[in-house]
């Protein structure tokens, strides 16, 4: 069996977004946000709550229209294309859908449902689809849960169980939203280590991870956004942009940044 997933290699960058701005009830989101991901990048989002990540990826996904501005994923623009057929070659990993799996649906039919974007399947999926789910779960070291329902897994089970879904259509993007929420330390340690395994088991996918803490910023990530109050603060390669003086214009206060073997870790200047 082999240990890694093929990805379709776009002739396009996966992601483009140009002065996007994007606003509800009188209430700016997003302010002219310009955004580009190319195949093979690995992308930290950065903010804190109410930054505009959330809606950033409402965006990406189709369930937000833009207000102004662009957006084009994996060559089709928003406006022009049929947003639903396109979920389908995004791979999304968080609490949205988690919150739509049924208590009693085994893993293995969560997992088989990620081939067409369905969740909640009403008929056994084929062979071919239901052998592809268990190689994911294999590959993402939860095969043993095949059989095992929804309401049963642990909060890091149903994390590499979701992420296996979200791989079980191949696509391009994967996209990882608050992954870590829930997480005990141990959980989310384990689930961070699976993280950074993802650009080895899915060579050139892009990966987007969502979050707000930096300690979970990983040397595996080749760039990183940060957002602040719709804008972007800053991006590029995660080396030039994570710096004191981007970090504590982003969390509104002066900050210290230290990296060692554990990873990055922020503290307030003066304490």
């Amino acid at each position: 069996m082999p240990h890694s997933l093929g990805v379709p290699r776009p002739a396009v960058p996966v992601l483009e977004v140009s002065r996007l701005r994007i606003a509800r009830e009188d209430k700016v989101i997003l302010r002219g946000l310009d955004w580009r991901v190319e195949r093979g990048q690995h992308w930290v989002i950065l903010g804190p709550n109410g930054s505009g990540k959330s809606s950033l990826l409402a965006a990406l996904t189709g369930y937000f229209a833009p207000t102004a501005g662009t957006l084009s994923v994996l060559g089709e623009t928003f406006g022009r294309s049929d947003w639903r057929e396109l979920r389908r070659r995004i791979g999304l990993v968080g609490p949205s859908v988690a919150a739509m799996i049924a208590p009693s649906e085994p893993a293995l039919s969560v997992v088989a449902g990620g081939v067409d974007g369905l969740i909640n399947l009403w008929r056994r999926p084929k062979p071919a689809v239901r052998a592809r789910a268990r190689r994911l779960l294999r590959l993402l070291k939860v095969g043993g849960l095949a059989a095992r329902p929804w309401g049963h897994l642990s909060q890091g089970e149903r994390q590499r169980v979701l992420i296996a879904r979200a791989l079980a259509s191949e696509p391009a993007l994967l996209i990882l939203d608050e992954s870590c929420a829930g997480l005990d330390p141990l959980a989310r340690a384990e689930f961070l280590a699976l993280v950074r395994r993802l650009p080895k088991l899915t060579p050139g996918i892009a990966i987007v991870f969502v979050t707000h803490h930096v300690e979970e910023i990983l040397p595996t990530f080749t760039h990183a956004l940060l957002l602040r109050g719709g804008v972007a603060v800053a991006a590029g390669r995660t080396a030039e942009v994570l710096k004191p003086a981007a970090l504590s214009r982003l969390f509104g206060r002066k900050v210290r940044l230290a990296k060692g073997r554990a990873g990055w870790a922020l503290t307030v200047a003066g304490k």
